[in-house]
């Protein structure tokens, strides 16, 4: 009896109502090779390979750039990420294109670079944005692009597991460093700074070897700003901490480079205030900053951030109280005390206050900046600018100079003497000669003039002439005495 095996009626039905096929299979039983990055078993993808389909794809093999991404604009990418260490799409475009309308092109470039493995989304924020960050392989080239300008690049964000959880460690963005970056973008977009002339946590090192660290620096010396330290508080510190970094600002200003001169540093300890007299491009700051084109120290911005106008109004409040000393100008030691109303700046830290929300409203380039000790917000620019400060003192004093001499010479000639003989007023000389002590003796009658003096000069002198001729003439001879006979004892006789 045949089996059912070896008759093909008697095979049982498929679902299909078809009985199954018994011819061999088209497909082998081993599994084909796959291409590198797809699984056994796995179909073979059209669109492209994707790193996250397998660990252990092959990253010398680069994919081909995206039709929008161009190189300058990821070299950008790469700058602005090796000095902000992380940023949004949206800061991003500020600081690297901010003509463009939107980030979209931003967006496409961070993809394409992604796929190159350069950068990498490390955490995504409350409001949906991803948070970029360079890689190990994005790192390293963006020390190429940015040391050899000399510009620091940031630390290096590392995938970090927790060992137990396996969660990725120091993923998160916090409201500090993301208000830095915001601000940066901010002046970027409003043409105030380069996004190669802004740098993040530089130091200060104080002479107690305290080091305070600048959150922002921007040198943008094309928009009138040559250099501007920029601190960023989200009112996590008091206000009085704020006066405190200001000190320290004023402090450092203040210190001399190790290799000054031994004659300026004896003269600088000789008393406390000793360093006022010593020029700036002789101090520290100078070695580090280029000048800043005003007179005083090295300009510092407060930039508040998620606060209220309130708390805003109440810190530059204290700051304008308690920091006086540090930011307030003095007054010019003149000779003319009421004419000259200039201030002098040259030991004081210009100070200004913004807040981010007025940065991202209206733009760093309006008037959203307030200077301590002035009412009401001007310009960055104008801030900064000293109208009533040395050049106002140079043409107060030049004024008030000229004015007092003009009172002084109008005084001269009201108490010029006149000549008692001829009514003429004295010449300079003349007033001099009676009123020197050492010509005043030979001056003669002092209530006469030059010329009167001269033609009583003339008078004498004639007169003494003329007695001296008539002392040295032989005396006439007497009656009738015979010319030629002289006199004596003894005569001939005729």
């Amino acid at each position: 009896m045949a089996s059912i095996a070896d008759d093909p009626e008697q095979q049982p039905l498929a679902p299909t109502g078809e009985a199954p096929s018994v011819a061999p299979s088209i497909t082998p039983s081993a599994p084909r090779r796959q291409g590198p990055g797809v699984s056994a078993g796995q179909a073979q993808r059209t669109g492209g390979r994707r790193s996250a389909d397998n660990p252990h794809v092959d990253v010398a093999r680069r994919p081909e750039h995206r039709k929008n991404s161009t190189e300058p604009r990821r070299r950008e990418l790469l700058q602005a990420l090796g000095i902000f260490q992380r940023a949004t799409p949206d800061q991003l475009w500020k600081l690297t294109r901010p003509d463009n309308q939107h980030d979209k092109l931003t967006r496409d470039n961070l993809l394409d670079l992604e796929d190159h493995h350069l950068v990498r989304i490390e955490t995504v924020r409350d409001d949906q944005r991803q948070v970029w960050v360079l890689t190990k392989r994005g790192h390293g080239e963006a020390k190429q692009l940015l040391e050899p300008k000399g510009i620091r690049v940031s630390v290096l964000r590392e995938k970090k597991y927790d060992p137990v959880t396996g969660k990725l460690l120091g993923a998160s963005y916090d409201d500090h460093a993301a208000a830095v970056t915001s601000t940066a973008a901010e002046l970027h977009r409003a043409g105030i700074g380069h996004r190669l002339g802004f740098q993040t946590e530089i130091r200060h090192r104080l002479a107690d070897s305290y080091v305070q660290r600048a959150d922002l620096v921007v040198r943008a010396p094309e928009a009138g700003v040559p250099v501007l330290l920029l601190e960023i508080d989200r009112r996590s510190e008091d206000a009085h901490d704020l006066v405190v970094k200001l000190r320290r600002y004023w402090e450092w200003g203040r210190l001399l480079p190790k290799d000054a001169d031994k004659r300026t540093v004896e003269v600088a300890r000789s008393r406390p205030d000793a360093i006022e007299h010593v020029d700036h491009e002789q101090r520290l700051w100078r070695r580090v900053y280029p000048p800043t084109g005003r007179e005083g120290l090295v300009p510092l911005a407060f930039v508040f951030a998620d606060t209220t106008e309130a708390k805003v109004d109440n810190t530059v409040a204290v700051l304008e109280e308690a920091g006086r000393r540090y930011w307030a100008p003095r007054r010019y030691d003149s000779l003319y005390r009421n004419a000259v109303t200039a201030r002098d700046y040259r030991q004081a830290v210009p100070v200004v206050v913004t807040t981010l929300e007025q940065l991202q409203e209206h733009g760093a380039d309006a008037a959203v900046w307030r200077r301590l000790g002035r009412d009401g917000e001007q310009t960055l620019t104008d801030a900064l600018d000293n109208p009533d400060g040395h050049a106002l003192y140079l043409a107060q004093e030049a004024r008030a100079d000229a004015q007092d001499k003009r009172r002084r010479a109008a005084q001269r000639e009201a108490e010029r003497p006149v000549c008692t003989r001829c009514g003429r007023k004295f010449t300079d000389e003349r007033w001099e000669e009676i009123t020197v002590h050492r010509t005043a003796v030979r001056a003669g009658d002092k209530s006469v003039c030059g010329p009167c003096r001269a033609d009583d000069v003339a008078r004498e002198e004639a007169a003494a002439e003329a007695a001296r001729r008539q002392a040295a003439a032989p005396p006439e001879p007497e009656g009738n005495q015979e010319p030629g006979r002289g006199r004596g004892w003894f005569r001939r006789r005729t």
